[in-house]
């Protein structure tokens, strides 16, 4: 799936490279092409307008009146004498010169930068000439603004293919995840009824008890673990529940198993009860992740301790270890599937942790902070 992306994103950047390009030549030679005709354009436009200037009353002037009246609103003109004092102009923003006395020039400015200008020379005193300074039409500015826009609606084109990629690799790679884990929970289905039933025989000499008790106990947990993995995948019923109390459980229940050099403390701003809706299964689950990440990145000697805050809207758990701490460049990597610094585990725990705590209980969990050698604290926001 992952090979399909690149290949799917490789295809879209040749597509699109292609793309540009081709708009780019293309436009070009249509805005070559444009010019040359509008600086014909101009140069009959000079020509028939010094024909009406000169010529007598008698003389046939309608194809001069016509060549005229077809830039009317096409190529903006500006003529000058020798000295470059302006003398009339064309096809150019009269509100705009009305309300700026500098408009003028700062467009004849412009045209000087763009063309040559159209010279005329009068016959008579080849001392007297007229400039014909011209800009770009709107067609012409249109076709050199295009492929601009073309990149533009490019590259929301590949923004949008590969948003939508990405998102549709996420989603199978969820469903996968989502597959193992109730695959695992069918599959420890069998062997814990069958254990029961082989408590059910010891029950049966008294002399097993505190060996029946004990695998109760360890049976129950893993009806527990069962229950988590089926419930991945399904939209989980969100109950009203005292987190302090549900956090105090799983430290109580790791706290046993956990070494006897590492200490764990509970504070809730001397609050008994906090309450938010919560799929108790579920985030036990991840509350008992988090201690097991805080265990092993401590190796046996620190101290673990958890904050839970009321307040108004929200309820803030900060779990803090004095472990090894977690990298800056690697902060971002640890809730993504398949990530662990771990020699053994599939780095499902922190993945499904963020699932289930924002997916499933729309809240927020993120490394608050963390410091090599020193620790590192989680934070699990949930709404009240």
């Amino acid at each position: 799936m992952f090979q399909q992306i690149i290949n799917w994103r490789v295809l879209v950047a040749i597509i699109a490279i292609l793309i540009v390009s081709g708009t780019i030549v293309y436009s070009r030679y249509l805005a070559n092409k444009i010019a040359i005709e509008e600086k014909q354009k101009v140069e009959e436009w000079v020509a028939a307008g010094r024909f009406l200037m000169e010529s007598s009353s008698e003389a046939d002037t309608r194809l001069p009146f016509k060549i005229i009246q077809n830039n009317e609103n096409d190529v903006p003109i500006i003529e000058t004498n020798e000295k470059d004092s302006i003398i009339q102009f064309i096809n150019l923003d009269s509100l705009k010169i009305a309300k700026d006395p500098s408009y003028l020039n700062k467009k004849l400015r412009s045209f000087k930068s763009q063309n040559e200008p159209i010279v005329w020379t009068n016959p008579l005193d080849s001392t007297q000439r007229n400039l014909y300074y011209y800009g770009e039409s709107r067609l012409l500015i249109e076709v050199r603004y295009y492929p601009i826009v073309q990149l533009i609606i490019v590259g929301l084109f590949i923004i949008i293919t590969l948003l939508a990629l990405r998102s549709s690799y996420r989603s199978a790679q969820n469903q996968v995840w989502a597959g193992m884990a109730k695959e695992t929970a069918h599959q420890l289905g069998t062997p814990v009824t069958s254990l029961e039933g082989w408590i059910e025989m010891l029950r049966q000499n008294p002399s097993n008890d505190k060996i029946v008790g004990e695998l109760e106990k360890d049976i129950g947990r893993l009806q527990l673990i069962t229950d988590r993995f089926g419930k991945i995948g399904s939209k989980p019923q969100l109950e009203k529940n005292d987190i302090v109390s549900q956090v105090t459980a799983m430290v109580d229940y790791m706290r046993k198993r956990a070494p006897g050099k590492v200490s764990f403390s509970v504070n809730t701003g001397n609050q008994k009860e906090i309450f938010a809706n919560i799929s108790p299964p579920l985030f036990d689950w991840v509350i008992e992740n988090l201690l097991k990440n805080s265990l092993d990145a401590m190796e046996g000697t620190g101290e673990i301790k958890i904050n839970i805050e009321s307040l108004p809207d929200k309820v803030n758990i900060d779990l803090k270890d004095t472990g090894k701490g977690i990298p800056l460049s690697i902060q971002q990597k640890v809730f993504k599937p398949g990530f662990t610094t771990k020699k053994r585990g599939w780095g499902l725990g922190l993945s499904l942790s963020k699932r289930i705590i924002e997916q499933y209980h729309k809240g927020e969990i993120f490394v608050k902070s963390s410091d090599p050698g020193k620790g590192t604290t989680f934070r699990i926001v949930l709404k009240k």
